[in-house]
């Protein structure tokens, strides 16, 4: 920068680089400065006319009256009252037929899985994942390793209805030590890895089938002969442990040694696994329809018998 300015008279600001290169003090243009003012006067306007300005325990509410809200759920009326127009005849028919019959109908079941996504998305995906995949200690829905059946009839009574699991700790009677806790956990492991008839897993399969009773719910070759709740112990899918960082022999143990929802003076024991299904008959809006609905979602995911 120049320490003299050649040009007194030019109305230069007197910063000067390159010999010749100068800053001017020209004031803005009309038209910039009216549109620098109006923009003053639009920020109060907007001030009082929108709900802007916020007070101790409120906000003020604006001359229009106008929230992002109203604002909403007009458009969303707006929305649903198109839905219902178009789709008027798909919602009374989903609403007359049986799931079985939705299910045979291929238009009317494309329409219902369509439309489920949302509801699935809200209502189901926090416990069963994305895809029906199953969270930790939670079903997996995307196979056909089914507690309660697969069958559309049975995914629609499990929503209307809900579950709610049962195991008793140590075994049917209560009598299994620690020591027959172990053989049993050491001998499940080995019926999902197809080692059931190995000699070092005798002890187990002893009291499996008889001092626990555990064959009564899952059968005798470790798979239960009807969808009654029990899991199916061959086939390496886990309800709980099996997760990455876990030990599957100490998630194993405890589940036979504290149960599934096994109470004690009316309180769950801490130990215990929790496994519960809420019914859904009351949760969800217009539930007759959206229980048909989300049993075909849930019956097409990959495991619907």
């Amino acid at each position: 920068m120049a320490q003299h300015n050649p040009w007194p008279d030019e109305g230069n600001t007197g910063h000067i680089w390159d010999e010749d290169i100068r800053e001017l003090d020209n004031p803005p243009p009309l038209w910039w400065m009216l549109a620098f003012y109006a923009g003053f006067i639009m920020i109060i306007f907007y001030a009082l006319y929108y709900p802007s300005i916020p007070l101790v325990n409120d906000h003020t509410k604006g001359l229009a009256g106008w929230t992002q809200i109203v604002e909403y759920k007009d458009d969303f009326k707006v929305l649903n009252d198109w839905r219902e127009r178009t789709f008027a005849d798909k919602e009374e028919r989903l609403a007359s037929l049986d799931v079985t019959e939705i299910l045979k109908d291929d238009e009317l079941r494309n329409y219902a899985i369509a439309t489920s996504k949302v509801l699935y998305g809200d209502y189901c995906m926090a416990c069963h994942g994305a895809g029906g995949q199953g969270n930790p200690n939670f079903p997996v829905l995307a196979n056909d390793d089914w507690l309660w059946g697969g069958s559309i009839k049975a995914i629609e009574a499990t929503l209307i209805n809900g579950r709610v699991g049962n195991m008793p700790a140590r075994g049917m009677m209560g009598n299994l030590s620690d020591e027959d806790v172990a053989a049993v956990a050491d001998y499940t492991i080995a019926l999902s890895e197809g080692r059931a008839d190995d000699a070092s897993v005798a002890a187990g399969k002893a009291i499996y089938a008889g001092k626990g009773m555990c064959m009564a719910c899952h059968g005798p070759a470790g798979k239960p002969l009807a969808p009654t709740g029990a899991t199916n112990l061959t086939d390496q899918i886990w309800r709980f442990g099996g997760t990455p960082g876990s030990d599957l022999r100490d998630e194993v143990i405890r589940t036979i040694t504290n149960g599934v929802n096994v109470k004690k003076d009316g309180q769950f024991l801490a130990e215990t696994r929790r496994a519960e299904m809420p019914s859904f008959k009351e949760r969800l809006p217009d539930a007759d329809r959206n229980i048909k609905r989300l049993a075909v979602y849930v019956h097409q995911l990959g495991g619907g018998q």
